[in-house]
């Protein structure tokens, strides 16, 4: 007798209530070269709610010449459209300590972008809006092994993966960062085999290095389940890859690209799927031009 084996779980959406809320700077550390771990907290975190690896937020930012960021229109628990919209970024949370009402973003230095200028000069006292999260999306952590991928843009969501995961489950992970100094220690419970990749002088998101690096792969046995995360262009033959070549199916599979070379605000949700309002999903572009 032949025995079907079971189907992979799917993803779901767990809808948060859309909150605006206005934060402190409470600390802020280099913890490499090129990122910054920015300490948010106060009383507004009551209810904040987070449960999912690749759970973000937007960072509110002040327009040029003001101190505080314009606040979101929320009505009916949906993002209005508003004669002043609000400067946003899409920033993974890093971690958010309930108790203590204290929240960490981890943010990618560069050349340009605003969110990367108010990184460099953040400091305790200032203040920013964090807006969100609209949901998370969750997924049954039973599969036999986990194929995980990721950028410095996605690094603090690959973190959360490897926190999250079942103790002893298989994993094989990888990171393309500049060099050894850009590497962090990212503890896991997991049987995880964890690759840093090192781009060197080549300019972020022109490489090939995640791609080779999953094409290589020698995958365990069982059902499986691959997060990749990076730069879009680079993502699309890795996709490919997983799908046609190694043959599984789109509920084993979540390839998003974070951001695009070139492109300002890119929606990370246009290749796979669409939430929220149109044109207002997008991570921070850490490493092009940037409004």
């Amino acid at each position: 007798m032949t025995t079907t084996p079971p189907a992979p779980p799917r993803m779901r959406i767990v809808r948060h209530p859309l909150k605006y809320r206005l934060l402190d700077v409470k600390q802020v550390r280099r913890i490499t070269p090129g990122t910054v771990r920015v300490t948010f907290a106060g009383d507004a975190l009551e209810g904040f709610c987070e449960q999912a690896p690749t759970d973000h937020v937007k960072l509110c930012f002040a327009a040029p010449g003001r101190d505080l960021p314009t606040e979101p229109v929320v009505q009916d628990d949906t993002w209005m459209d508003a004669p002043e919209e609000p400067i946003t970024r899409d920033y993974t949370i890093r971690h958010y300590r309930r108790e203590a009402r204290e929240l960490d973003i981890d943010m990618v230095l560069h050349d340009g972008g605003i969110g990367s200028d108010w990184a460099a000069a953040a400091e305790p006292g200032m203040k920013l809006g964090v807006f969100g999260p609209r949901g998370s999306e969750e997924i049954d952590l039973v599969h036999d092994w986990y194929l995980l991928g990721a950028d410095e843009t996605a690094l603090p969501a690959l973190a959360r993966w490897l926190e999250k995961l079942p103790v002893g489950v298989r994993v094989l992970a990888f990171a393309e960062v500049a060099g050894p100094a850009d590497e962090q220690h990212l503890p896991t419970a997991a049987d995880a085999t964890l690759v840093w990749l090192h781009r060197g002088a080549a300019a972020p998101g022109t490489t090939d290095h995640l791609e080779r690096a999953v094409r290589a792969a020698e995958l365990p046995p069982g059902m499986g389940f691959a997060w990749i995360a990076g730069e879009a262009h680079t993502l699309r033959p890795i996709r490919r890859h997983l799908r046609t070549e190694r043959g599984l199916t789109r509920d084993q599979v979540d390839v998003d690209g974070y951001w695009k070379r070139g492109t300002a605000n890119h929606d990370h949700h246009e290749d796979e799927h669409t939430a929220g309002r149109p044109g207002h999903d997008h991570h921070e572009d850490e490493h092009t031009p940037h409004s």
